[in-house]
């Protein structure tokens, strides 16, 4: 697998997520070279702005339905993410916490990983990914993830810079 889609709501912000754990996953597959991206419902608009601009220090690429004009299940939402990250569906894991968005995304040829709330979704990565979960918080590659679990904040919380 070449890329790694993620809704937002409910897989990194939200009850039951693992936003830290998420968080380091991401890093850690961008540090492999692997296109990250953000595909979000969020309407867009001024209020969104803190989403876009987890483009770059966080994924390689946010989706906001508001500002493309296609949402979650269409299969050209998940299309149009794929060709942003220059790969094709059938090269991206796409998770979700809405069973239909994840229908919807291996309807258009994606690797769909449905979040519950659950770690079994992370391990359903790490099978994908060949991640070893153990290790990612071992050696963050910024420093960064001990900061955030030195001070209780989260991956999603506070200066985006420091992804």
């Amino acid at each position: 697998m070449r890329g790694l889609v993620l809704d937002v709501g409910g897989v990194l912000v939200g009850p039951g997520t693992d936003p830290e754990t998420i968080g380091a996953v991401v890093r850690h597959l961008r540090g492999r070279g692997v296109h990250t991206a953000l595909l979000s419902n969020d309407p867009g608009g001024p209020g969104a702005q803190w989403l876009r601009d987890l483009e770059g220090p966080f994924v390689d690429r946010v989706v906001l339905s508001g500002d493309v004009g296609i949402a979650k299940p269409d299969p050209e939402s998940y299309r149009l993410v794929a060709r942003l990250l220059d790969l094709e569906p059938g090269d991206c894991v796409f998770v979700d916490d809405f069973v239909g968005n994840v229908r919807g995304a291996a309807a258009a040829g994606m690797v769909g990983v449905h979040h519950d709330g659950s770690r079994e979704v992370l391990t359903e990565l790490a099978v994908l990914f060949d991640i070893d979960l153990a290790g990612l918080d071992d050696a963050p590659p910024d420093g960064a993830a001990a900061d955030r679990r030195r001070t209780g904040g989260s991956a999603l919380e506070g200066d985006t810079r420091r992804w």
